[in-house]
């Protein structure tokens, strides 16, 4: 999921470079978005981990 977050923002970065506005804030929030799920699955897999641990 982090791989596609910086795919989108690579995107991004190349429609902002062509004039794109549009595209490129869309593509930044999907990035964002999908940057923000991956930080909570990660946490919520390393809480669980912890859980297992104990």
């Amino acid at each position: 999921m982090l791989h596609y977050a910086v795919v989108f923002f690579v995107i991004a970065l190349i429609a902002a470079l062509f004039g794109f506005g549009g595209i490129a804030a869309g593509a930044v929030g999907i990035a964002k978005i999908l940057f923000f799920v991956f930080v909570a699955l990660a946490i919520v897999t390393f809480v669980v981990s912890l859980i297992k641990k104990a």
